[in-house]
């Protein structure tokens, strides 16, 4: 277990550093991820997405976690999330007490890796995960449940199923984050991880009163991909496709 949480931590910091690092490269610009306004239904003023700045984060983030995943697969699972944490207690690849240690190590390599960015970087920090004009804080948790859910199935599918291309699931699951992310960056700030918005929060000092959304959507997609994933071990989903 301590093999398990040192890599953990560690694995967690370096992709905090660079995933949140990349992003507040693409934010030094603005103040949003929204640049121009335009009229919307009704002659309301509606932002429009700055799709560059997008792209860059969902890259930063995607990629990542691909190589911080794969560098530390066989320490600790890679998994830098307590969501993740969470899915895999509840498909049975993790106890409950390592999913616990794991998860106390990925909160605090979350705060660790924003501290880092915080100062070794100039300026503010613009990092933090909030939701964009317009979306409500129910929309916020269910793009969040839903976004998780997918990475999550990603990662069971991919990782903790056993296979021959097992060793290169690190790739694919960076890219569900990635996909992951072109949506969700936007509208909720692309938590799926409630390390990576606690960091900033802590050491920026700054929580918004929706704050709980970045931690029970990514719980409730965890929940949601290992019950599917249990349903399709129930349906022996190995034996659709024959020997």
């Amino acid at each position: 277990d301590l093999i398990a949480m040192i890599g953990e931590y560690v694995g967690t910091v370096l992709f905090m550093i660079f995933a949140l690092g990349g992003s507040n490269v693409a934010l030094i610009p603005n103040t949003s991820l929204t640049g121009e306004t335009v009229n919307g239904q009704n002659d309301s003023i509606i932002s429009t997405a700055n799709t560059s700045n997008l792209l860059y984060i969902s890259l930063c983030f995607g990629f990542s976690l691909a190589v911080n995943a794969w560098i530390f697969f066989r320490v600790s699972g890679g998994l830098f999330n307590p969501a993740v944490s969470l899915g895999m207690v509840l498909v049975g690849a993790l106890t409950p007490v390592r999913g616990a240690l794991l998860t106390f190590v990925q909160v605090l390599g979350g705060i660790t890796g924003a501290a880092i960015i915080d100062a070794i970087t100039p300026g503010t920090l613009n990092i933090r995960t909030q939701l964009s004009p317009g979306t409500s804080i129910a929309q916020g948790l269910f793009i969040e449940m839903f976004l998780t859910a997918f990475l999550m199935l990603a990662i069971l599918l991919l990782a903790a199923e056993k296979n021959k291309a097992t060793f290169i699931a690190p790739i694919g699951i960076g890219l569900a984050l990635f996909v992951a992310e072109l949506l969700g960056v936007y509208y909720t700030g692309g938590s799926l991880n409630p390390a990576r918005s606690f960091g900033p929060s802590v050491v920026l000092h700054e929580f918004t009163n929706y704050h709980w959304i970045y931690w029970v959507g990514p719980a409730l997609g965890a929940i949601l991909a290992a019950a599917f994933y249990k349903l399709l071990k129930w349906l022996q989903y190995e034996t659709c496709l024959g020997p």
